[in-house]
């Protein structure tokens, strides 16, 4: 017994309890502060009140509560985190300021890898396998990688079945804007310490329609997914088998001046991108006496073609990755808890298309982490630990046409990174907590060896070779407290980065295309996020969240002062409401407003035109939903409605891709509008099969 609830809880550690709900409770289920939530990001299993490090936790109530197109939409209303968009069906987190290869997905206990470099694909997950998510923010997690230096986040799935129990579900989802649907089937259980867990989803979307721009020419597109797991729990441990597959096929808006307004027809036409995602994991867990030791091995393949014509492949890209991690948990020993353990990976990429933007490679990555923890009369709780990484870049050359296109060159880069953080209980509700991290990012690929037009990104990009690894220093500073009326929790952070790399446009053209390079120089990124909740009443919340990121390039000239994709300061407000019915057929009812105000973006990369500012913006959703029982208690489904932008704003987020794309015929003006109105409804029917 003692292995199956341990194995329960590291499979879903961050939200076990509420995965237990059957309900819908208050928006609570998405505080940080609640001591029996536990997080793995940091040193282990650990209670958040015992975490110095900024961590969010976004529970499942939440997660389905919240209208999305895909698992990055659905968390970036957390303060601190925002998403880089292309299109309705395209995002990439970004935490404080900081995207692409700066952050760490983990997905099914290993790092997810699937070219991250790429402006104009997303995380190849699928959302509806994601039961939790964690969120680390800063470089203070040294389980998982040097490259976390913006933060970690971690998908959880869903805690394995009570033994003897079997488990199915059907939901649908369907979105008004551009015509989202989606479908998703799961299939459970855990019979004589074996388990499994299957699911399938799919979903398909046309152009969406913007204000003033109508429907966006060749915005849709189509998402397809299959999850599964077997495993076995013995007294010695358990063994999971985690196979995936994704596969996402978007259209790719260009505006050209033969221009035809887009519509309701599912089709997707040239040019569009096929990315698809393989991934088997192999989790393993071995208790040893009052420790344990946790081995995981996975392979990946990420491939991503680009067509310009029906059949006609353009860019075409195979990357391969071994990933490999040990961990030890130590048992206690004088009040410390300590994880020892090594990890990395191995890669190889290969171009398999007609053209070409960067070198095929192969890389080496070895890594080896120690961190400890300890608590003092239980209220002092100091946390910390050390990392060292080595790793071996290798880029093949390529003739095209007689001409060289990628130089054969290795890149060597090794060096430490460590956090070291402390958090006093003030209080039973009042936390004091302070953590600086020293995070360090070797360049990838694209930002050494890039050579082509970047189809979709509307820029042809060059690498530099001689590019150094980024170095960084940070250091929070955070002050929680949850009381029974007034809940409020306030961090600072301020980002020392060394050779930070950027790209900017650069003078002239490649092939018609603006040219854009890949630069360096040191950056300060300074900032915070504020979050007060009033408990007006027993069922009535209401929620204000503050986020603000300063992010400079030191020693820079006037145009080039502020680093580029840098999210404006932004107030989410929100007034949930759990309705208190009172019958057997509706339980769990809700209903939430929200403010999304994202204010004027003029820090912004002005040199050779790279960035244009943002005018201000303010979005009004909606959102209701409940739960429906039989007579007979048992429950039906849960409903949910929602609708975002419910005043048809036309606006421009300034971490869209598409308000750089050239001037749009329709209103003669640069860039396309973000998505309008949009209703949508989602619906989940589960079947309880059979429990001893």
């Amino acid at each position: 017994m003692k292995a199956i609830r341990l194995f329960v809880l590291l499979l879903c550690p961050a939200v076990y309890t509420h995965a237990q709900m059957s309900e819908p409770t208050t928006v609570l289920d998405t505080c940080d502060h609640l001591d029996e939530v536990v997080v793995t990001g940091v040193t282990g299993n650990t209670r958040i009140r015992e975490i110095a490090t900024p961590v969010s936790v976004i529970s499942n109530v939440a997660l389905q509560s919240h209208q999305s197109t895909n698992i990055i939409d659905a968390i970036s209303h957390q303060p601190g985190v925002n998403q880089v968009t292309t299109g309705s069906g395209i995002s990439k987190p970004v935490i404080r300021g900081l995207s692409y290869n700066r952050i760490l997905v983990v997905n099914n206990g290993i790092r997810q890898e699937g070219q991250q470099w790429g402006d104009e694909h997303g995380i190849e997950i699928d959302g509806n396998s994601v039961n939790s998510v964690e969120i680390l923010k800063g470089p203070a997690s040294l389980m998982y990688g040097s490259d976390a230096m913006a933060g970690v986040i971690i998908m959880h799935e869903a805690p394995v079945m009570p033994s003897g129990s079997m488990y199915a579900e059907a939901g649908s989802e369907y979105q008004t804007n551009n015509g989202l649907f989606g479908y998703t089937l799961n299939f459970k259980g855990n019979q004589h310490d074996f388990t499994w867990d299957w699911r399938w989803s799919q979903k398909l979307a046309h152009d969406y329609h913007a204000p003033e721009d109508g429907y966006v020419p060749n915005s849709a597109f189509r998402e397809r997914a299959l999850n599964g797991a077997l495993g076995v729990i013995k007294n010695w441990g358990y063994s999971r088998l985690h196979v995936s597959f994704y596969q996402l096929t978007p259209g790719m808006v260009e505006v050209e001046d033969e221009y035809e307004e887009g519509g309701k027809d599912y089709k997707i036409d040239a040019p569009f991108q096929e990315v698809k995602h393989y991934k088997a994991v192999l989790n393993n867990y071995f208790g040893i006496g009052d420790g344990y030791l946790k081995a995981i091995a996975g392979y990946q393949q990420n491939r991503r073609q680009e067509f310009e014509e029906e059949d006609e492949c353009g860019l075409d890209f195979r990357l391969h990755t071994v990933n490999y991690d040990l961990r030890y948990v130590l048992p206690e020993w004088n009040k410390f808890n300590t994880n020892i353990g090594i990890g990395g990976m191995y890669q190889k990429s290969e171009n398999l298309g007609e053209e070409f933007l960067i070198p095929a490679y192969h890389l080496f990555d070895f890594g080896v982490f120690a961190t400890a923890s300890r608590s003092f009369l239980d209220r002092l709780h100091v946390s910390g630990g050390l990392r060292y990484d080595h790793r071996n870049l290798h880029s093949l050359s390529l003739e095209e046409e007689g001409e060289e296109r990628f130089s054969d060159f290795h890149r060597k880069f090794g060096d430490f990174s460590g956090s070291l953080g402390a958090i006093y209980n003030l209080s039973q509700r009042l936390d004091l907590k302070a953590n600086i991290s020293h995070g360090f990012r070797a360049p990838n690929m694209s930002e050494l060896g890039s050579n082509g037009e970047h189809e979709g990104t509307f820029r042809y990009e060059l690498g530099n070779q001689d590019l150094n690894p980024e170095h960084s220093w940070q250091f929070d500073l955070g002050l929680d407290y949850a009381g029974s009326i007034l809940s409020y929790s306030l961090a600072l952070f301020a980002n020392r980065i060394n050779d930070y790399i950027y790209i900017q446009r650069a003078e002239g053209e490649m092939d018609g295309t603006p040219l854009y390079q890949f630069s360096a120089g040191d950056a300060r990124i300074l900032g915070g996020e504020a979050r007060v909740i009033l408990h007006l009443l027993h069922h009535l919340h209401f929620e204000n969240c503050y986020s603000y990121v300063n992010a400079q390039q030191l020693h820079a000239e006037r145009d080039s002062k502020y680093l580029p994709f840098t999210p404006a300061p932004r107030w989410l407000s929100s007034l949930h409401y759990d309705i208190p019915f009172r019958s057997k057929i509706i339980r769990g009812a809700y209903a939430e407003v929200e403010s999304d105000m994202n204010f004027k973006q003029t820090h912004i990369l002005e040199a050779n035109d790279t960035e244009t500012p943002t005018s201000s913006y303010t979005l009004l959703n909606f959102g209701i939903g409940t739960n429906i029982h039989l007579a007979n208690g048992r429950k039906l489904c849960s409903v949910g409605l929602s609708a975002t932008n419910l005043l048809d704003k036309a606006y421009q987020s300034h971490l869209s891709r598409l308000k750089y794309a050239e001037t749009y015929p329709l209103t003669g003006r640069h860039g396309i509008n973000n998505m309008g109105r949009n209703f949508g409804i989602k619906v989940m029917f589960p079947i309880v099969m059979g429990e001893n």
